[in-house]
């Protein structure tokens, strides 16, 4: 596949999943043999990935994610993202704060056949947590 096909995947499955809650969508385009690497405690496998959209979007009111960026080299495409939402839901064993978020993140896809077959992600806990409780940002001690 080309790099473009590659990254219409990944544009689909931000739009489909975290974005619309479309859960269907991993069992499109993610590879049966999908591996997940994600800072936080879910299930391996597409069961993970849905774990994630499902407990993002019961948290996170109006949850709209936003590619910024997309970077696609061979099999694998790079997103950059941006997510917004309203605090309404437990996230993390934090109790719903009514709060608008705005988190960003990367992930990395690997594609095969078509299909995602693996996903690294990272985002911005630490900024998450400091705009849901009275964390300190960095040079603001006190």
């Amino acid at each position: 596949m080309s790099t473009e096909e590659n990254k219409a995947i990944v544009r689909r499955f931000f739009e489909e999943g975290p974005s619309k809650g479309n859960l269907n969508i991993a069992n499109e385009l993610l590879s049966s043999d999908f591996t997940l690497h994600v800072p936080l405690p879910v299930s391996s496998g597409i069961n993970g990935i849905k774990e994630v959209i499902t407990s993002c979007r019961a948290a996170f009111e109006h949850l709209n994610v936003t590619i910024e960026d997309m970077i696609a080299e061979g099999d694998n495409v790079a997103a950059r993202f941006t997510a917004h939402g309203i605090h309404k839901g437990d996230f993390m064993g934090l109790p719903a704060t009514e709060k608008t978020i705005t988190m960003t993140g990367i992930e990395i896809f690997r594609i095969k056949d078509g299909k995602i077959v693996e996903l690294w992600g990272e985002a911005n806990l630490l900024g998450l947590m400091q705009q849901l409780r009275n964390f300190p940002s960095p040079g603001n001690q006190g």
